[in-house]
C-alpha cells in the first residue's frame, strides 16, 4: 500500500466510527492498489518484449551487411577467379523436373531443369560465425558468374514469376553455389529408319561461351544428374529408358572448349500406331480378300469392294505419314503400309485379270458357236 493510501485510510478512521464501513473501505482501497500494480507490471513486460523483438534482428542484419560490404569492396565482377594463375573449375549438376513433349516434325524436345554450378572464388572468403550466406537473385549481378550456354538450344526461357528463380550461396571458404530454373527447347535429330519401333538419345549440350579450356574447366558432380518421377512427364508416344553423361573437347578457331553433354534415352511406344495404323491396315487387307468368295459374275460388287479397299489404304498411308517429317528414306511404317497396299491392289488386279480372260473366252465360244450354226445352215440349204 502506498503513502497516499495510508494517509487516506487514517483520515477515514478518524471520521468514521462504524466498524462495517471501515472494513468495506479497506477492501476497496486494497483492490485499487492491486489493479494499479498489475497495470505497471504489464507495461514493464511489454516494454521488455518490444525491445527484444526490435533490437535482435537489427544486430544480425547489420553483421551480414558488414560482411557483404567488405566482400564487395574492391571486387571486380568482370574478372574470373584466379585469373592468370589457374583455370577456374566449375562443378555442374542437373535436376530434371520433366521432359516432353517430343516434337518429331521439328525434331526437338522440351526439358525443364534446375541447373546448378559450383566454383571457388578466393575473393569471397570471410571470417564469421556464419558458415554460409543464403542470398537471393539481387546479389547475382554483383559477383562473377560463369558464361555457360546451351549449345543445342533453339529456345530457352528462365522462370521469373513471381520472382527470378535463381539461388546464390556463399560459404566462408569462398565456395559459391549458383542455381537457376530453365525450360529449354533443344534439338534432337531423330533417326526414323525403324519408326515406330525406334529408339533415340536426345542430347543436352552446354559449355562456356567465351572461356576456352585453359580458362574454365567443367566437371560433373556426383551424382551429376537427378530426375523427378517420370510418370508425370509429357512424353506421350515415348518411354524414358535412362540417361548418361559425357565430356568432350571441341576444337575451334577461338580455342578448345569443354563440352558437357547429357543424353536422354527414349523408346517409342507402339500402342498408338498399333491402334491407328497397324490394325486398320491388316483389316483392310483381309477385307480385300473377301472378294475371292464373291461370284465372279458379280462384277459391280467385286469392283466396288476392290476400289474401296485401295482408297482406304491410300488414306491410311497419308495419315501414317502425317505425324512424321518429310524424310527422304523409307521407314518401317512405310514398308508395312506399302506391302499392305500391294496386297489390296493385287486383289483388285486379280479380279480384273480374271474377268478379262473369262469374258474373252466366253465371247470366243459364242462366236465359234454362231459360226458353226451359220455353216450348218448354209450346208443344209445347199443340200436342199
Amino acid at each position: 500500500m502506498g503513502s497516499w493510501e495510508a494517509l487516506l485510510f487514517s483520515s477515514f478512521l478518524l471520521w468514521s466510527q462504524s466498524k462495517g464501513v471501515r472494513l468495506m473501505f479497506l477492501l476497496l482501497i486494497l483492490h485499487l492498489g492491486n489493479c494499479v500494480d498489475k497495470v505497471d507490471d504489464e507495461d514493464d513486460e511489454d516494454l521488455t518484449v518490444n525491445k527484444t523483438w526490435v533490437l535482435a534482428p537489427k544486430i544480425h542484419e547489420g553483421d551480414i551487411t558488414q560482411i557483404l560490404n567488405s566482400l564487395l569492396q574492391g571486387y571486380d565482377n568482370k574478372l574470373r577467379p584466379d585469373i592468370g594463375v589457374r583455370p577456374t573449375v566449375i562443378e555442374t549438376d542437373v535436376y530434371v523436373n520433366s521432359i516432353g513433349p517430343v516434337d518429331p516434325i521439328n525434331m526437338e524436345y522440351t526439358i525443364d531443369i534446375i541447373f546448378a554450378q559450383t566454383w571457388f572464388d578466393s575473393r569471397l572468403k570471410f571470417n564469421s560465425t556464419m558458415k554460409v550466406l543464403m542470398l537471393n537473385s539481387n546479389m547475382v549481378g554483383k559477383i562473377w558468374i560463369p558464361d555457360t550456354f546451351f549449345r543445342n538450344s533453339r529456345k530457352s526461357d528462365a522462370h521469373w514469376i513471381t520472382t527470378p528463380n535463381r539461388l546464390l550461396r556463399i560459404w566462408n571458404d569462398g565456395r559459391v553455389l549458383y542455381t537457376l530454373r530453365l525450360t529449354i527447347n533443344a534439338e534432337c535429330y531423330l533417326q526414323l529408319h525403324n519408326f515406330p519401333m525406334d529408339e533415340h538419345s536426345c542430347p543436352l549440350e552446354f559449355s562456356s561461351y567465351g572461356y576456352p579450356k585453359n580458362e574454365i574447366e567443367y566437371k560433373w558432380k556426383k551424382p551429376s544428374v537427378e530426375v523427378a518421377d517420370p510418370k508425370y512427364w509429357r512424353l506421350y508416344q515415348f518411354a524414358f529408358v535412362g540417361l548418361r553423361n559425357s565430356t568432350e573437347i571441341a576444337h575451334t578457331i577461338s580455342g578448345d572448349y569443354v563440352i558437357m553433354t547429357i543424353f536422354f534415352d527414349l523408346s517409342r511406344r507402339m500402342g498408338y500406331f498399333t491402334i491407328q495404323t497397324y490394325i486398320p491396315c491388316i483389316l483392310t487387307v483381309v477385307l480385300s480378300w473377301v472378294s475371292f468368295w464373291i461370284n465372279k459374275d458379280a462384277v459391280p460388287a467385286r469392283t466396288s469392294l476392290g476400289i474401296t479397299t485401295v482408297l482406304t489404304m491410300t488414306t491410311l498411308s497419308t495419315i501414317a505419314r502425317k505425324s512424321l517429317p518429310k524424310v527422304s528414306y523409307v521407314t518401317a511404317m512405310d514398308l508395312f503400309v506399302s506391302v499392305c497396299f500391294i496386297f489390296v491392289f493385287a486383289a483388285l488386279m486379280e479380279y480384273g485379270t480374271l474377268h478379262y480372260f473369262t469374258s474373252n473366252k466366253k465371247g470366243k465360244t459364242t462366236k465359234d458357236r454362231k459360226i458353226k450354226n451359220k455353216t450348218s445352215v448354209c450346208y443344209e440349204t445347199s443340200i436342199a
